[in-house]
Order: C-alpha cells, then structure tokens, then sequence
C-alpha cells in the first residue's frame, strides 16, 4: 500500500503561484495519494493545497514597504514553521520568494525536514556570499536556467537544472498574423512592440526615453507603428499622460503582452523578465536599463555579471544590445532597433537555440527531482 506523501509548498506572488500548480499537477500524476500544505494562491488551492493564510500576505514589493509590513511577515514566518513542524512534511518547497523562503527552509531544514528551493535569487549577479546560506538552508535547488546551475554546481550545492515553464507554454513558432488580425493590426505594416516596464518607477524612468525613440524611429523608418502593452490602469493613465505632446501611431494595450510580441517585427524593451518573453517569441530585441543615479553607482560595484539582459546571459555572449543608463538615448535606442526590423536573423537564430534548450517540461522535471530527494514511500 502507497503512503501518503505530505508536501508543503509556500510561494509569495503569483508567479510562484503558476510554478505551484503546475509542480502539484505533476506530483500527483506519478503519486496518487498526496496531500498538500503550505501557502499559495488560487491556483495551487485548485490542486489542493491547503494555504494557512493568504498568499496575498506575502507579496510585498520595495524596501519602505517590506519595512512597513516586517513585524507583520516576521510573525507569519515564525507561526508558520512551528506549524509546519508540527505537520512534519515529508518535504519542504519554497517557490521563489527568496527572503522569505530561504529563512524559514534553514530552520525547517534543521528540524529534520527535507527542503527544496525553487527558482534561484539571482545570486549569480550579486551577493555571492548568499550561496553558503542556501547551501546550508536547502537539500536541493530547481533553477530555470542552466548557468544558475553552473554556479551552484560550482559552489557545492545539489542542484537541478528543470527548464523554463514559459518555454513549454510558448510556441517554437508564434504565428504573427493571427496575433495581428486579434490586436487589429496591419499585415503589410512593420510593427514594433515598447515594453518600459511595469511597475510605476521603471515606465517614470523609460517610458518617456522609448516614447522619444518611437518618435525617432519614425523618421528613420516613416511607415512604422508602435504597440504598448500596459500593465495595469495606473500605467495606462501614466502612458496616456506622456503621449499627449507626441504624435505617434500606437496602440496601447490592457495587457495583452504576449499578443503584442507575437504580433511585432522587434520590440525595444525595458532589461527584466520581459526580455526572456520577447526571446521565447523569437523577436529581435534592444534593452535598456536606467535607474536612479546613486543606485546605479552602488549596482556598479555589486553586479558580477558581465550582461545585466536574460537572453545575453542565456547566449553567454552579447545577442542582444544593452543600451545602460547614460547610454540610453533615444536616438542610440532607435539607431540599434532599426536595423532589426528587417534583419534580426542572428538574434532569433539564437533565441531558438535558447527556446528549445529550455523547453524541458520544467514541472515533471520538477516533481521527479522532489520525488527522487523524498525516495521510496
């Protein structure tokens, strides 16, 4: 007879909460009898877990309002591992959410609970230092990416390359003019995707810099339109405000993002997870990257990496142009994107070879590590 097999997961945001679900779907088609504990969104609820309190709780974004919220998910953290001590899960998943995670994973550890950690911090850029806290808080890493498991292979810590969700979600070949004809697009016109980011400081920073190389785009290429995916009202409003003193043709989307990179030539992007989307689309690409002056200063010194961009730390080479905080402007942006508009034959050569390198049916990859670290029930 089967044994039941506890799992406890806890993902913070509702990426983690897509990881989630998709991570117990295939748990439970290798092990019918499993039961499932933790913190999630709906989507994990759906397959059955049972969350002690909102995932919602969890999601906190940027430093005054982490510091705001502290005492709050402090005592969450510590009645949340006495909870799980107690319910003595065969195995422990934390799903990304690194600075709430990993803590709690290191004294579940210690109590004798297995733990897996799922998406890796980018601790291959920055805080290096970091790696001997997740060597001793986790039994097992997932990354997405192969060159996070390079690094953690080289510093000692059991890890397992799974691949990307999005790569097995996204078409090898996304069809551009259904993805037209849905946005009421032109077929016979070059159509070129902005993405300044999604949050409030980042489309501050770059939405007016991509707006003033669309302009400038249109004179070096003056049949060109423009498509803008926003990400919620409150940048649709911010957009709208920074369009009225510019005459472009574009469309601005609720949403909609991967419409608008299936239905594009090129997209000029804001450096993020975007830009592994924009790649998986196989369309050619500009990044650039801008924040506030002292910040960037202090990145400067703390960033290892030699790319800031996913698809030229995923080539190990530079596919793609990053145009970096004083180096972006509007006309650099619109003098490197418009040769791609006809010929980005190199760049989408190599996000094919990325695509199908990540393309590996990341949540059974996934449940078979977890399952072969728990062993035999």
């Amino acid at each position: 007879m089967t044994q039941t097999l506890r799992v406890a997961l806890v993902a913070g945001e509702a990426s983690g909460d897509i990881l989630g679900a998709g991570l117990m779907q295939a748990l439970k088609a290798r092990h019918p009898q499993i039961e499932f504990i933790g913190v999630g969104g709906p989507l994990m609820q759906a397959e059955g877990l049972k969350s002690y309190f909102p995932m919602e709780r969890l999601a906190v974004m940027g430093l005054v309002e982490v510091l705001g919220r502290l005492p709050e998910l402090l005592a969450r953290r510590r009645r949340l591992r006495k909870s799980l001590v107690a319910a003595r899960p065969d195995v422990f998943i934390g799903i990304d959410a690194p600075d709430f995670n990993l803590g709690l994973e290191l004294k579940l550890r210690r109590a004798g609970i297995k733990t897996v950690h799922y998406v890796s911090p980018s601790v291959w850029a920055w805080r290096q230092k970091r790696v001997l806290k997740i060597r001793e808080a986790c039994d097992l890493m997932l990354t997405l990416f192969p060159f996070e498991a390079q690094f953690y292979d080289a510093h000692q810590v059991p890890v397992r390359f799974v691949g990307h969700p999005l790569a097995d979600t996204i078409p090898l070949q996304a069809d551009r003019a259904a993805a037209r004809v849905g946005l009421d697009l032109p077929l016979d016109e070059p159509v070129v995707a902005l993405l300044p980011g999604s949050r409030g400081g980042e489309v501050g920073r770059l939405g007016e810099l991509f707006l003033d190389a669309a302009v400038r785009l249109r004179t070096l290429r003056p049949g060109i339109r423009f498509v803008l995916p926003c990400a919620s009202p409150e940048r649709r409003v911010q957009l709208e405000q920074m369009l009225m003193d510019r005459d472009l043709p574009l469309t601005l989307l609720d949403g909609r993002s991967h419409e608008a990179l299936a239905a594009c030539d090129a997209v000029l992007i804001a450096s993020g997870t975007a830009t592994l989307e924009a790649l998986l689309y196989k369309r050619p690409m500009v990044v650039a990257y801008k924040v506030a002056p002292l910040t960037y200063r202090i990145l400067k010194r703390l960033v290892t990496s030699a790319y800031i961009s996913l698809p030229n730390l995923l080539a190990e080479r530079l596919l793609v142009p990053e145009l970096i905080q004083d180096a972006a402007t509007a006309e650099a942006l619109a003098q490197s994107l418009a040769p791609l508009i006809d010929d980005g034959q190199v760049q989408t050569e190599g996000f094919d070879v990325i695509h199908r390198a990540l393309r590996r049916d990341a949540s059974q990859q996934a449940a078979e590590a977890v399952l072969q670290l728990v062993g035999p029930r």
